[in-house]
Formats: C-alpha cells, structure tokens, sequence
C-alpha cells in the first residue's frame, strides 16, 4: 500500500476570492477546521503515514498551522513565572508525518510534483489536490494502479452540472426537478497513484494536466480508476458553504473517520 502522499496547496484559488484574498484555499475551513486537514485525515485513516504538501501563494499560513497544531488542539497552561507551558488533554493527536516544501508562487501543478522528488525516495505515491473532498477506498485504487502495471494511474468522477436540471412532459408539465445532477462525463478527480518514472515525464515549471499526463496516455502509461460515489471540488464560495452544510449535518461521507 502507499505510504506517502503529495498534496498540490500552492495555487491561488481565484475562484474563490471571497476566501482565498486572505488565505490560500487549503486553508478555507469546514467545520471549523481547514479542508486539508480533512483531506490529510481521511487519507490517513486508509493507511498514508508521510504527507508532502507542496505550498505556494499564502504558503506561510499553512506551515504556522502545522507549528502550531499542538497549541490550537490543545488547552494550554502558560506559567510565566517559570516561562513554560504545558498542553493539557489535546484534543487531537496525529500519527503523521509532514513535509513543508516551498514549490515556488506561480509554479505550475507539475512543477511543483517535480520540485519534491528528492522527498518521495523513489518508491510510488499518491498525489492529489488540496481544495477537494472525496471518499476514494485507497485500496481498491491502488489494487487496480498494480494490476495494470502502469506509470500513473487517476481517479475518474462524474462531476455535477452547474444548473438544475427538468423533465417536462408533452403538456409543458415540470415532471421532475433535479438539482445539479452528475452528468454521464468522466473527469479528472484527482487522486493519482504515480510510480517514479512519472517524473521523466515532468519538468520544473510544467502543467501536470496538460503535456504530462497526455503523453502519458499517448504512450499508453495512464489507467482510470472509476469513482462513482462522493467527490466534491471547493472551487467557488458556494461549494464551501455546501460542504460545511454537509458536515454540520453528518451528511459528508468524508467525515466517517470523525
């Protein structure tokens, strides 16, 4: 099983300005916890030991957060007299480890995934982004990554229309409404298992959706994992306050490990 993940959290999410103006979107919170940690939990729970989070625009946030977890999760007894303190019953312990690399402001997807290879001791790893939830089973993922014996694999997903969408009948009757159903489209979901070869592939500044992973697919290196159950993107404002709709109502499948 894959032990290591990268996690792409250097973009600056312009699509999401009302947030990501303050801080860069990894750090947008559900729940009153930021959505990399819930994509960094649900990845441990299925077995990832070692994150590599690739920072970029607003990337001093994120590493104040992880030096800081101890302090923000626990309750904290300051003796200024001594000049200790001490965390009291935190709330959250992790079983982590993670690696803060600064991947450049406007490096492009693939160029980041380049610019942590020395970290990855090449051996395969999974690779997604920081601004999506899902609820992928790793292990099915992986199972099909090793039967097809190829360089990458990715997580397929039907995405969601923008619009409801109607039936009416011959009488101009709405018979059925629904709102923004999936659509029959496979996408990408992100969620990839790469093997080391992968990186013959990229360069220091390269778009990993665009020449990588075409070629890839050109020289037949590139497998589909179908994913038909929860993926949600957070890439508008709206989208952030859905999924902390879902959590606060125990409706995100994500929040099993909770």
């Amino acid at each position: 099983m894959i032990k290591r993940a990268v996690i792409l959290a250097g973009g600056m999410g312009t699509r999401i300005r009302e947030e990501s103006e303050f801080r860069p979107k990894p750090m947008v919170e559900i729940g009153g916890m930021p959505i990399l940690w819930h994509i960094m939990k649900n990845l441990h729970v299925q077995g990832i030991e070692e994150f590599i989070i690739c920072l970029g625009y607003k990337g001093e946030q994120i590493k104040d957060f992880f030096l800081n977890y101890e302090s923000r999760t626990s309750t904290v007894e300051l003796d200024f007299t001594t000049k200790t303190r001490n965390f009291i019953s935190p709330s959250r312990r992790e079983a982590w480890k993670v690696v803060l690399v600064d991947t450049g402001l406007d490096t492009m997807t693939g160029g980041r995934i380049k610019r942590v290879q020395q970290f990855l001791h090449g051996e395969p790893f999974l690779c997604t982004y920081g601004d999506g939830l899902a609820d992928v089973d790793l292990n099915k993922l992986y199972l099909l990554h090793s039967e097809e014996s190829r360089l990458a694999t990715v997580t397929a997903v039907h995405p969601s229309t923008r619009f409801g969408t109607l039936e009416i009948s011959e009488k101009g009757e709405v018979t059925e409404f629904s709102e923004k159903p999936p659509t029959d489209e496979w996408v990408n979901g992100g969620f990839f298992i790469f093997e080391p070869g992968v990186f013959d592939y990229l360069d220091h500044n390269c778009v990993l959706e665009q020449g990588p992973l075409r070629s890839l697919a050109k020289n037949g290196q590139l497998s589909a994992y179908k994913h038909e159950g929860f993926w949600r993107p957070m890439d508008t404002y709206r989208e952030s306050k859905e999924l902390n709709e879902l959590f606060n109502h125990g409706a995100g499948p994500w929040v099993n490990w909770l």
